[in-house]
């Protein structure tokens, strides 16, 4: 299987780049006239700057119309207090971050209620799907390659997985992961508490604890304990809940009616749910197109060194490929590349 790619080559124009790249790897064959089109992308937290850039997503939507597809701009709420935990909230953040080149549908609804359980497979029996990802004719899914603290990286497989699922579905991905506390080095401080936005981890005879049914396993109480007392168990799980939610998004659609567009620009270690993504580790590569999740990731993957990757989150990024291509997501691990000249 082919993976294109339009290198990030600013003495070029990157968006005439672009559309020779769509026309080459044919990214929107998948539409037929009068499809509602889901355009899938993650429209940046807050302050995060490293999000797709708007004039991009303006031409894929123009492209969609010519195509003769309804397309409308899409993600699903988020499981945690932020600027998108809500569809108010989120469609705001949208038009802030300049994406009001089409309607932006809030794919699970007004508080996450909008969403079907569907049977997968995998690590996960099964998937809660947002609404109008799962209505959808077709899918062009747009995403900005970057690290994950958790996962590895994030690219066209945790679009899908993680961006393609409501509340519910999020929290399902994130509980495959353990947590745990060691009351050697905990001293009681409260600093964990205090970050967490749900004010979770309980402080029991001086000794934090975090129980809670609540709990999604983010990093946040971890980072915030000075004494590195809290620790992540089973994370690689949540790499294969990825790819197995993934398999439950694609059940959706019929053959051959999804197409992604990666950009491996401003590549960090933390992902674009941070106001603050830290420094780039990576180089910027360029913009990559296929038919397959599977192999667009791993073009990635084979244009960087990503043991990088793999020691900021000290998880294995190739997990969430070899996971997909193990329950029957197509793809190659090893594509070949064509670079347009």
């Amino acid at each position: 299987m082919t993976v294109y790619l339009a290198p990030w080559n600013l003495e070029r124009n990157l968006m005439v780049e672009a559309n020779r790249l769509y026309d080459e790897a044919g990214t929107f064959s998948c539409i037929e006239r009068g499809d509602l089109v889901a355009v899938k992308l993650h429209v940046g937290e807050l302050g995060n700057p490293n999000y797709v850039q708007p004039f991009f997503v303006h031409d894929i939507i123009r492209r969609v119309k010519e195509a003769g597809g309804k397309p409308f701009l899409t993600d699903s709420n988020t499981y945690y207090q932020a600027m998108r935990n809500n569809a108010y909230d989120h469609m705001t953040t949208a038009l802030i971050n300049g994406f009001n080149m089409a309607p932006f549908i809030v794919a699970d609804g007004l508080k996450s209620e909008n969403y079907r359980t569907l049977p997968t497979r995998g690590i996960l029996g099964e998937i809660e799907v947002s609404g109008a990802i799962a209505e959808a004719d077709a899918m062009i899914v747009i995403t900005h390659d970057k690290g994950h603290e958790l996962s590895g990286f994030g690219g066209a497989i945790k679009n899908l997985g993680m961006g393609c699922c409501p509340k519910a579905g999020k929290f399902r991905q994130h509980r495959t992961v353990g947590i745990e506390v060691d009351t050697s080095k905990c001293v009681g401080c409260g600093k964990c508490k205090e970050a967490c936005p749900m004010n979770l981890p309980d402080l029991i005879e001086g000794k934090a604890r975090n129980t809670s049914t609540l709990c999604m396993r983010c990093p946040i109480c971890k980072s915030a304990c000075p004494m590195e007392a809290i620790s992540f168990t089973h994370q690689e799980d949540l790499c294969r809940a990825l790819s197995s939610a993934a398999y439950g998004v694609l059940s959706t659609f019929k053959p051959n009616k999804v197409s992604y567009v990666s950009f491996a620009r401003n590549i960090t270690a933390f992902c674009d749910c941070l106001p603050m993504p830290g420094e780039n580790v990576i180089n910027d590569v360029g913009i990559f197109a296929s038919n397959s999740p599977v192999s667009v990731d791993a073009a990635f993957l084979q244009s960087i060194d990503y043991k990088k990757l793999n020691n900021l989150s000290h998880v294995d990024c190739m997990l969430q490929l070899t996971e997909a291509k193990k329950i029957g997501i197509e793809g190659d691990l090893k594509p070949q590349i064509h670079k347009l000249s």
